[in-house]
């Protein structure tokens, strides 16, 4: 099975995350990450929601600045592996945050 990114890893991805929807996601309240076997499950706090909304995976490659990419698919219930605006399967978590955000929160714009 693979294995989590360590602590540090860990606080650092929360933190800039939550960084990043502050920064461009003024509709999110903030950011939930939590890890399970080598991947970073990303949700949105709505306000006055009491369920997370489901953004994205993120997939530990090693790299603090570089994931794989999976999009939540509320159509299945389902994350499936994607490429992010840059044409690549691989990116910052911002990149990811913007993407997944831009499909969810109604702003294309990357």
């Amino acid at each position: 099975m693979p294995k989590n990114p360590p602590g540090s890893m860990q606080h650092h991805l929360r933190h800039r995350l939550n960084v990043r929807a502050k920064e461009r996601w003024p509709q999110l309240g903030g950011v939930q990450v939590r890890f399970r076997a080598g991947f970073a499950y990303v949700a949105g706090e709505l306000p006055g929601e009491e369920e997370p909304l489901p953004l994205c995976r993120l997939r530990f490659t090693g790299f603090l600045h570089t994931w794989g990419f999976a999009l939540y698919l509320a159509s299945s219930g389902k994350y499936e592996d994607n490429f992010l605006p840059t044409g690549l399967p691989v990116g910052s978590p911002e990149e990811a945050l913007d993407c997944a955000g831009g499909l969810y929160l109604d702003d294309p714009t990357p």
